[in-house]
């Protein structure tokens, strides 16, 4: 867009929304030019929406005029789903951010998109209810975002995903009218589920601007299994002996041997337990449960001949074990590599076939190869690990390890992302993953909602 072009944009915001709203300094256009994938595009103007009245005005005169907008919250998704690929107008959603009633009578919270996942857990737990989602960037992920993305987390297990907690919609659409669905009532049954279909559309259908989220009873005990073992298939073992049992933790948590070996060189041996596989085991519920179900996984985990085993009871002793769960990711960046997050999901019955696959993978294409994750929901996150990314060659070269990949993972009948969601990072494979029908219904519903495209444009839907 020429400069003049730009300006002239820019002053037809001002004066829509006011100076304090609008930004084009070279600054603000870099910050919202990307998330935590591999990929930028700059907009031509950045709004810092206050209000839905702000983003349905915004909206009636980017239909008018044409202009592509893509909403954001704080940036930490990892496919690139809030890149604005076609330039036009960033709608920053950060400074939405008021949590207007957490009721413990309705067992309800009502939340404005940018309100930080981590801030909504606090204040819900300090009135003992429990918002149980979780993902891994909650300190620093918006709500907001966590519904484009329908995020989840370790707590999938027992607790579901974002989708699961939302029961009520404030959605502007592309023409600027504001849509509500739902409300705060936990069941409801009117009409077709509205409220499904803006969960995960990763902003290209709506924008949405206010969410009431179910709330449980907190439960008051809590306990923590830590077990290393002598190989990813003992570790697996363990979690289908966990199920065949008949228990349902709050998360079960997988690593392989490369990931503990990074932890190992950025934490310290004495914090990571010897083995080649590691696996947290976390339950919830009440005091007597909680320590009856402890003492029975352990007697079974041990019959599974782990190196080390230990048990956590209580927030902040769980909280120590889990400690160098929460640091994976982290450890794996500290090797210097650049570290690609994979979340694929395949049938719980597939876990060691899939973490095997990823040792092939690796002998086949030369990357090291580490995979962690969601194991009690088959949702490992195979983490290719590669120098010099930036270079088309080197990016070429990985896309045939996650053509490789994402095939057997299909051929297991797998999803190709459990959590992330498609953006530009998945877009190149978004065929192989869905019919043509899945397509079409795709496409229909972009264009019933979003006739003129101007909704996060440039994405898997085109």
């Amino acid at each position: 867009m020429a400069e003049t072009k730009r300006g002239r944009l820019r002053t037809q915001l001002v004066e829509l929304l006011g100076a304090h709203c609008v930004s084009d300094e070279p600054a603000v256009l870099a910050a919202h030019s990307s998330d935590k994938w591999f990929a930028a595009h700059e907009p031509e103007v950045v709004v810092f929406a206050r209000s839905t009245k702000d983003v349905s005005k915004l909206l009636q005169f980017a239909s008018r005029e044409e202009i592509p907008v893509t909403a954001r919250g704080a940036g930490f998704g990892y496919v690139g789903g809030c890149v604005p690929m076609r330039g036009g107008i960033a709608l920053s959603l950060i400074r939405m951010n008021r949590i207007h009633e957490i009721s413990f009578a309705d067992a309800v919270a009502i939340v404005e998109p940018g309100v930080i996942t981590a801030d909504l857990k606090a204040l819900a737990r300090a009135q003992t209810l429990f918002y149980p989602p979780d993902p891994a960037s909650m300190k620093d992920c918006t709500i907001g975002g966590n519904v484009a993305m329908n995020a989840g987390g370790p707590r999938c297990l027992k607790y579901g995903v974002t989708r699961n907690y939302v029961i009520g919609l404030e959605v502007v659409l592309a023409n600027g009218e504001t849509l509500r669905t739902g409300g705060r009532v936990h069941k409801n049954k009117t009409g077709f589920d509205l409220i499904g279909l803006f969960v995960g559309s990763e902003g290209m259908l709506g924008i949405v601007t206010e969410i009431t989220l179910r709330l449980l009873p907190l439960p008051p005990a809590r306990a923590t299994l830590s077990a290393a073992f002598a190989s990813a298939a003992q570790a697996a073992e363990a979690v289908q002996a966990i199920f065949a049992a008949g228990f349902l933790p709050s998360s079960l948590e997988l690593a392989d041997h490369f990931t503990l070996e990074a932890a190992r060189r950025d934490l310290g041996k004495m914090i990571v337990p010897p083995g080649s596989a590691h696996l947290l085991v976390d339950l919830d519920g009440q005091e007597e449960s909680v320590r009856s179900e402890a003492a029975a996984i352990r007697e079974l985990l041990e019959k599974k001949k782990p190196n080390v085993l230990e048990t956590a009871t209580g927030e902040a002793d769980c909280e120590k074990l889990w400690a160098l769960r929460r640091e994976f990711s982290n450890s794996l960046r500290a090797t210097g590599l650049t570290k690609l997050n994979q979340d694929v999901v395949v049938p719980r019955s597939y876990l060691v076939d899939l973490m095997e696959f990823a040792g092939t993978l690796q002998a086949k294409h030369g990357f090291p190869i580490a995979c962690f994750g969601h194991a009690g929901d088959g949702n490992i996150h195979v983490n290719i690990m590669t120098k010099d990314y930036a270079t088309p060659e080197m990016q070429e070269k990985v896309d045939r390890a996650l053509d490789d990949l994402f095939a057997q993972v299909l051929a297991w009948g797998g999803v190709i992302t459990g959590e992330h969601g498609i953006g530009l990072a998945k877009k190149r494979w978004w065929p192989d993953a869905t019919s043509d029908v899945a397509r079409d219904v795709h496409q229909k519903l972009k264009h019933a909602l979003d006739p003129l495209g101007i909704l996060n444009p440039g994405k898997f839907v085109d």
